[in-house]
């Protein structure tokens, strides 16, 4: 299962529209060659340093898309299904 398939997906769509051809290749190779999705997700909130071939423009605006992200949710107002009881 993909850590957080939101990340990746939100970002493309918020980001590949103004990307480069170049920047595109490059998305599509790091969202592509990795074997395993934890990968990118702590590259791309600097859990674990990311290895220099992936180490791109693109991976620096999925990293600061990330950090918004965290922040967004941060700010988010929590859910309060909790303090209901569900009907009998």
């Amino acid at each position: 299962a993909h850590p957080d398939p939101s990340l990746s997906s939100l970002f493309a769509k918020e980001n590949l529209a103004r990307m480069s051809e170049e920047q595109l290749n490059r998305y599509d190779r790091l969202i592509n060659e990795p074997s395993n999705d934890w990968d990118i997700y702590y590259w791309a909130t600097e859990a674990k340093p990311t290895p220099p071939e992936f180490d791109s423009d693109v991976m620096t605006m999925l990293r600061e898309f990330a950090k918004n992200r965290n922040r967004e949710q941060r700010l988010r107002q929590p859910d309060l299904e909790y303090l209901f009881e569900p009907p009998c």
